[in-house]
């Protein structure tokens, strides 16, 4: 039996592909027989700025944003914004990351310091031991392009819903140029680890 609701937040760096996969997650939840909505955040996000998008599934969703402490599912395109976003998520809810580090220009220049994987994972497990790591970037690389590691993602997301792999493809499909469905099919299996 499916669950009557689901909170789901899709957080990463711009140009990651957070909004594009927060579109194809939306989408794949209307054609499930949801109602669902999403918000985003993007005001940096063409500067490498942080990126956030709720999407929500349910019988009737009222408002696309989740409380803090809701969200069913989160899923986090770069390693440290996994932690920073955790407080998020329900206790005992999902977390599948990227093990990507991105490290921004302040730690860079010297004016902070970038978490250890260490304090990164300590963080996620205060708060759930349901935690998926996941090489997104180097599987992506591995099809031939480091932009496929959203769908990688949503591949691995994909693994924990239960959805028919076929509709999540036929999605992905309706969103991406024609000369990428092949690649984008394979970055979504990668994800589900099927390759």
């Amino acid at each position: 039996m499916r669950p009557l609701e689901i909170n789901f937040l899709l957080v990463g760096v711009g140009g990651q592909g957070v909004l594009t996969a927060s579109d194809i997650v939306c989408e794949v939840g209307l054609a499930a027989g949801y109602d669902a909505k999403k918000s985003e955040v993007h005001g940096f996000s063409q500067r490498g700025g942080i990126v956030d998008s709720h999407v929500r599934w349910g019988v009737k969703v009222y408002s696309p944003l989740a409380e803090k402490g809701t969200v069913d599912v989160l899923l986090a395109f770069e390693a440290v914004e996994a932690a920073r976003w955790i407080g998020y998520l329900k206790p005992g809810g999902l977390v599948i990351a990227s093990t990507q580090h991105l490290v921004p220009m302040s730690v860079m220049t010297g004016g902070s310091v970038y978490p250890s994987d260490e304090v990164i994972g300590a963080a996620l497990h205060a708060v759930t031991e349901r935690v998926m790591l996941v090489d997104a970037l180097g599987m992506a690389g591995d099809i031939g392009s480091p932009r496929l590691a959203n769908t990688v993602l949503i591949g691995a997301l994909s693994t924990n819903l239960d959805i028919d792999p076929a509709l999540w493809l036929t999605v992905i499909e309706g969103r991406v140029p024609r000369t990428y469905v092949e690649a984008n099919r394979q970055a979504f299996w990668a994800g589900r680890g099927k390759m």
